[in-house]
């Protein structure tokens, strides 16, 4: 059923029919969202939607992006994330860790690269 779901998604611009027969357009940004849930569900995946907006705890960072809750603090004492305090306790925003993310991604994939090329010149003269 889910991949007819998606399948119907694919195929442009849908519409919800309310109980009492109101049709409403679907904007495309949530027909692409439910789209890619659709499919992602249709594949054994689970799915979490969470408000950008929403503000985490250093432990839920850290959970997060893998990393342990000292070190998220490190980062942040290093100013590579943006964050709040409420009281005595530092709260940052998910748009911010997941960013954090991004960057630690992109920065290990140009890592990555910079040692296949240094690997392939030095084993094949490249």
């Amino acid at each position: 059923m889910l991949r007819e779901v998606a399948r119907i998604l694919r195929q442009g611009r849908t519409k919800l029919v309310g109980p009492g027969g109101e049709i409403v357009a679907l904007p495309r940004a949530l027909n692409t969202l439910f789209r890619n849930i659709a499919n992602s569900l249709a594949a054994g995946q689970s799915i979490a939607v969470i408000m950008r907006e929403k503000q985490l705890t250093t432990q839920q960072a850290g959970e997060l992006l893998g990393l342990s809750r000292p070190y998220v603090i490190r980062l942040l004492d290093e100013s590579e994330m943006p964050y709040s305090k409420v009281g005595k306790h530092r709260r940052i925003a998910l748009r911010d860790v997941l960013a954090c993310a991004q960057r630690r991604a992109d920065r290990k994939r140009a890592l990555d690269q910079i040692a296949r090329d240094a690997y392939n010149d030095r084993h094949y003269g490249k």
